[in-house]
Formats: C-alpha cells, structure tokens, sequence
C-alpha cells in the first residue's frame, strides 16, 4: 500500500504487541512527523514485516539495490549509522581505517537503546533525529530512488537519494562490498 505524501498517513498501533515497547507509543511516527514537515517529495510504503533488506525488497516488489538497509556500528567515536544498498554488506576493514579505529556491528540492546521509538531491533535510516552521525555508500547515485527502513519493520519510505541526503547530511563513504554469495543457492 503507497500512502503519498501529502495525505498524511495514518498508522495503527496496537495496544500490546511487540512491534513497539511500553512506554514509548507517544515517541512514535517521530520520523514521519519530520518527514511531513520537510520540503521532500517521498512515500510512505506499508508492507508485511520484513526482517531483512531484501525480504523489504521482494514485498515491495522493488530492485534490491533500490533498497537501502542501515547498520548501527560502533565505532572510535561512539555509534555511527552505515546507510548501504541492500545488495551490499559493510566492510568493516574499510571503515575502521575511514573512521580511525576498530568498529563492530552493534548488539540488538544497543540497537534498542539507540532507536528507543522504534521497533525492536530496528535502526531507521534518519540516524540524526536520534543524535547519531550518518554515513552513506558513496557508490549509491545521487538521483536514484531509495526505499529505507522506517520505524517498524512494516514501514518504508521511499524517497530520491538526493533528497535523502539534504534532509540527513549524511558523510558519504566507501565502505561497502558485494555480498557473498549463497551457498545454499548453488545448484539451483
């Protein structure tokens, strides 16, 4: 379902499911409230839950590469949010040498404490209304279309690279490579 823009969606919130923790319901649509008030043309995409990128990808029935997926990391500095295509994985030599120091994957605790309006595990593609700096592949075009990760896993926005990177200021960076490939895939 494609809700546009300028009719403001609706979302429903269900009283004690786990899509959000107790407490927090009146910290949620913060993204969309920011995203209603930008000067941006996007689309807010509802779809089943997706736990991956390219699970989002296939429901919406978009390229994987159009599909960015975000990565909480920790880093020298503290946390830092690697915004990447779908298709792609971070390279974690990469970019600890771009950020000066060892950086890792961050826990689903700290995930949660980081996005606390946010679905479980979830890390929406917005890390700057949360306090957190904003790297973005630099192989991803400036005039493409990017589907990201909204606040629950059954929500997307879909929006132009461009656009994206005026409302979030993300540091654009090389640190992502082509994904392995499955072995489970092999044969077929």
């Amino acid at each position: 379902m494609r809700v546009r823009r300028q009719c403001r969606p609706r979302y429903i919130f269900f009283v004690g499911s786990d899509f959000f923790r107790p407490g927090r319901v009146e910290d949620c649509m913060r993204i969309a409230a920011f995203l209603a008030d930008q000067p941006v043309d996007c689309e807010f995409l509802l779809h089943p839950p997706a736990y991956t990128a390219q699970k989002r990808a296939k429901y919406l029935h978009v390229p994987g590469g159009q599909v960015a997926k975000s990565v909480l990391l920790r880093g020298p500095g503290g946390y830092v949010l690697a915004v990447l295509p779908a298709t792609r994985r971070v390279d974690l030599d990469r970019l600890a040498a771009a950020l000066g120091g060892p950086a890792r994957l961050a826990t689903a605790g700290e995930v949660a404490d980081v996005f606390l309006d946010c679905e479980w595990g979830v890390a929406p593609a917005f890390g700057r209304r949360y306090g957190v700096p904003t790297l973005l592949e630099d192989g991803v075009a400036p005039d493409a279309w990017l589907v990201l990760e909204g606040p629950s896993r059954a929500e997307a926005v879909r929006m132009r690279c461009r656009d994206y990177e005026a409302l979030e200021q993300p540091r654009r960076l090389r640190f992502a490579r082509p994904q392995a490939p499955n072995p489970c895939a092999e044969g077929r």
